[in-house]
């Protein structure tokens, strides 16, 4: 059975409702992201930094799989398809994809300050000041914060590599470390850029270019590789 590696970014959930970061409309513009997604945003203001989460965590607890997501899952019936997500959303495991790596983190998990490996699941969307881990410290959001380090790009890397087609959806591909995984997808396989601003990223051979929005774009994608 051959390998689809895919990489999703933000696009992917935007059809969802779950607003992106660097579109004309996005939340950069409305905050500095140092003053809410940083190591030192949450020294300097942790209830901010929570009340911010949990407006997003919100928007992701009553959003929903779009077309794009849904089609993903078709995949399966033909392929291993391994997903490497920057959401932090759910979406992709709601729809029914078996394999997620999320690069970013999960917004709906929390983790100890004290010890990184204490995460837990949260049924709700809210995350108080006061909620703490069972060794007695504050619950911070298990999202990877600017100026934090990726644990999970070795890992994403390798699975990168394994890939017999390699499909990016939904991301400006500025965003590194994420942007360099389709380096490490072998030269000569075919690979599929969706996005409304999708172009010829340099070094990278075998690309096609698909300018449009993932819920339109990819079930057509996805249905021509069914049918190959």
């Amino acid at each position: 059975m051959k390998r689809i590696v895919v990489l999703t970014g933000a696009g992917v959930s935007a059809e969802s409702g779950i607003q992106t970061f660097r579109d004309g409309d996005g939340l950069w513009n409305k905050y500095r992201f140092e003053d809410l997604a940083s190591p030192q945003a949450w020294a300097r203001d942790p209830e901010l930094v929570q009340e911010f989460y949990n407006w997003r965590r919100k928007i992701v607890w009553e959003a929903e799989p779009n077309e794009g997501h849904i089609a993903l899952v078709r995949l399966e019936q033909k392929y291993d398809v391994q997903i490497i997500t920057q959401n932090v959303d759910d979406l992709h495991e709601r729809a029914g994809s078996k394999n997620i790596l999320h690069l970013h983190g999960e917004i709906k998990k929390a983790r100890s300050t004290a010890d990184p490996n204490l995460v837990y699941e949260l049924d709700h969307w809210e995350l108080k000041m006061g909620d703490k881990c069972e060794k007695g410290s504050q619950l911070r959001p298990h999202i990877v914060w600017f100026g934090e380090a990726v644990p999970m790009i070795e890992p994403a890397a390798e699975i990168s590599s394994t890939a017999d087609i390699f499909l990016v959806i939904g991301t400006s591909m500025v965003v590194y470390p994420a942007a360099s995984l389709i380096i490490y997808a072998k030269q000569d396989i075919p690979k599929y850029y969706v996005d409304p601003k999708a172009f010829q990223v340099s070094g990278v051979s075998n690309l096609e270019v698909i300018k449009k929005a993932a819920g339109e774009g990819v079930p057509e994608l996805v249905d021509t590789l069914l049918d190959q």
